[in-house]
């Protein structure tokens, strides 16, 4: 399962910055990774982890803006096209599970 998050935050003040920065740094630091500007996505191994990864990104959303959260399965995110100008670049795959013998 993947968390996608997509924001469009203000930037036109000092505080708007900070809160656009602080809420783009606690992504990151709860695992988040960047796709593109404003668009970060999380690999979660089942909807009970998601739920909770859900919640820390509702607490922190800043109180201008908006913030969309979209969960996907494996399978959808992995018929996700990507292009890189003309050029078809491969999906990100989610972490390897380790395998125990």
């Amino acid at each position: 399962m993947w968390i996608i998050v997509m924001f469009d935050l203000p930037t036109d003040t000092k505080k708007a910055r900070r809160a656009y920065t602080d809420f783009r740094f606690s992504l990151l630091d709860d695992g988040f990774t960047m796709m593109q500007y404003s668009i970060y996505s999380r690999h979660c191994p089942s909807q009970e982890n998601a739920d909770v990864h859900i919640k820390r990104v509702e607490r922190t959303v800043p109180p201008d803006g908006e913030v969309r959260i979209l969960t996907v399965t494996e399978k959808q995110f992995g018929k996700m096209r990507i292009f890189w100008g003309k050029l078809r670049k491969p999906v990100e795959e989610g972490p390897r599970q380790l395998e125990f013998f």
